[in-house]
């Protein structure tokens, strides 16, 4: 099973890479307004950070939607996701959007909330006054992962919704399903093989199979299966290809023809470092010195028995032991 990395940082990458997709599923009801004339513009977090001070949290996703025909001001949307219901804070997102809104001199913000997991203790809106006045009144678009039936969303032309299918609401006996449809929308509504492979990765994560429901899957939709390998493979080929290029140029600039040979030996191991080190990284997260070192100084044989052995590994131990 793939180590789960920060479910902050997996949502994060989520919305940043599809912002348009993101904000339509997350926050339907402000979206409406966004057509395909919107711009939308991540705003840059590590120039924003020494500004809003202490409140700040890094890793929630402020976007910033804009019309070029000036019909309407700009509207920005601040994204943050919790994982954990316990932690969330409505007296934080308020500090936060205020001091956006003051930053960015504009009052279109609209607040909106992801939660992986429900708890009836969430607070829903805050009321601030006295007996006699309120004097602040404040709520936030909410999108409880968990409380969404997957089959609302199982054939939805909206990537971000495919790929969240796993944390919605299914039956334990839907399980396998919900991953082979989650599947079969990121290879029908994606078209890039590295986001292919990054986000096969986010799949895994949250519908979590084990090695029965995995090989229940495998023989239920062989298609989607066999299409997922030979994406890994040819990403493969792809960085042993990159390493002969490289050894090339590197023995041209040699001169000599023992040069070229050599470079391209050197690049071809070294496209091969590369690649799995990338794959690695993706599939179990960043990983340790004793690792980099041992992959650093692998040679052919063992670099393709390691690429073979990924394939099939639920952890990164199997990638280096299993034969």
């Amino acid at each position: 099973m793939p180590r789960k990395n920060s479910h902050d940082q997996n949502f994060k990458n989520l919305i940043l890479d599809y912002p348009h997709q993101a904000l339509a599923f997350f926050a339907p009801t402000e979206a409406r307004e966004i057509d395909d004339s919107a711009r939308i513009t991540p705003l840059r977090q590590e120039q924003l950070k020494d500004r809003l001070g202490d409140r700040f949290r890094e890793l929630d996703v402020p976007l910033l939607v804009e019309w070029p025909d000036g019909r309407r001001e700009a509207l920005l949307f601040m994204l943050e996701e919790e994982s954990d219901p316990g932690r969330f804070s409505i007296h934080r997102l308020i500090h936060y959007c205020t001091d956006l809104s003051e930053l960015l001199d504009t009052r279109r913000v609209v607040p909106v909330v992801i939660f992986l997991r429900s708890d009836a203790r969430i607070p829903s809106q805050l009321s601030l006054g006295s007996e006699r006045h309120s004097y602040l009144d404040f709520n936030y678009l909410a999108c409880h992962l968990q409380r969404l039936p997957w089959l609302d969303h199982r054939d939805s032309d909206n990537l971000v919704a495919r790929l969240n299918l796993p944390n919605m609401l299914w039956r334990a006996d839907e399980k396998i399903e919900v991953y082979a449809h989650a599947i079969q929308g990121l290879l029908a509504l994606e078209p890039s093989m590295e986001k292919r492979l990054k986000y096969i990765d986010f799949i895994d994560i949250y519908t979590d199979l084990d090695d029965n429901q995995r090989q229940l899957y495998r023989s239920r939709y062989p298609r989607e299966d066999n299409t997922m390998t030979t994406l890994t493979e040819r990403l493969l080929d792809e960085g042993i290809r990159k390493g002969v290029e490289k050894g090339v140029r590197l023995g041209i600039e040699q001169g000599i023809e023992k040069g070229i040979e050599q470079g391209i030996e050197k690049g071809i191991e070294q496209g091969s470092q590369a690649m799995l080190l990338k794959l690695l990284t993706r599939r179990f997260g960043p990983l340790d010195a004793a690792t980099l070192q041992r992959l650093q100084s692998a040679h052919g044989e063992e670099l393709d028995r390691w690429a073979g052995n990924l394939l099939d590994a639920r952890s990164l131990q199997e990638v280096f032991e299993r034969h």
